[in-house]
């Protein structure tokens, strides 16, 4: 995934009532920027921060500049949560993750389950369907190079929701499958963050002994573009961890 425009540098001021950032451009103008993530952001939202914005395309647009990337510690770490479905998507069509490849159809947000829309849908006479639903993975709270990188960041009653509807598909036969996807490149290994929301990692657990896979993979940043990466080694619970 290629960024449209050049993304802009500034320093982060403070974020706030979620979807906003404060940030001071290099030039010394004070901006208001989207902030496309409701997580709690974190380890990646430390005021005085490099951070990097995309401008809008459309002149309409009350907020001007979109947050797309914060750098912790050296390495860029991207904070869009819209992003993820469009990268698994592309590295999908491109054979880039082995574990999904092989289906002739693939389709975004389609309704399944109770009330809900998987990420992904993916296809093919001869395999059984596979429903894949994506997360964005942000969280490292240790600074050392092993120090794993974690999901969720907050309490996700969504994500569990998620989790309960793919163990329904897998106990019907079909293919169910969970992407953690790391938007930074110093993810040695990932866990669940049980401590911050046991739920969560609990219904992952049941979730995989129904026979929901967990992949986990990494991403190549620039502030012109990302890339999926690598798999990235998982520690948790699970049968159908790969």
């Amino acid at each position: 995934m290629k960024f449209p425009d050049p993304l802009i540098r500034g320093r982060l001021i403070k974020r706030y009532k979620r979807f906003l950032a404060d940030v001071e451009l290099d030039g010394g103008e004070v901006v208001t920027a989207h902030c496309p993530n409701p997580g709690s952001m974190l380890s990646v939202d430390e005021p005085g921060s490099e951070v990097w914005l995309s401008p809008a395309r459309n002149p309409d647009r009350k907020l001007r500049y979109t947050w797309e990337m914060i750098r912790v510690g050296g390495v860029l770490v991207g904070i869009n949560t819209a992003h993820p479905n469009r990268l698994v998507e592309e590295s999908v069509r491109n054979g880039a993750i082995a574990e999904l490849a092989g289906y002739g159809s693939l389709r975004r947000e389609v309704k399944y389950g109770r009330n809900s829309r998987i990420d992904l849908l993916l296809e093919d006479d001869g395999l059984p369907t596979c429903f894949v639903e994506v997360k964005n993975v942000t969280m490292k709270r240790g600074s050392g190079a092993d120090a794993p990188v974690e999901f969720p960041d907050s309490v996700t009653a969504r994500g569990t929701k998620h989790l309960v509807e793919l163990a329904e598909m897998a106990r019907q036969g079909k293919r169910a499958v969970m992407v953690y996807l790391v938007q930074r490149e110093d993810g040695a290994n990932f866990s669940i963050a049980a401590d911050i929301d046991p739920a969560y990692a609990a219904t992952l657990d049941q979730a995989m002994a129904a026979g929901v896979e967990a992949l986990c993979y990494g991403c190549t940043m620039s502030v012109t573009g990302i890339e999926v990466a690598a798999p990235v080694e998982m520690a948790i619970h699970g049968s159908a961890a790969t």
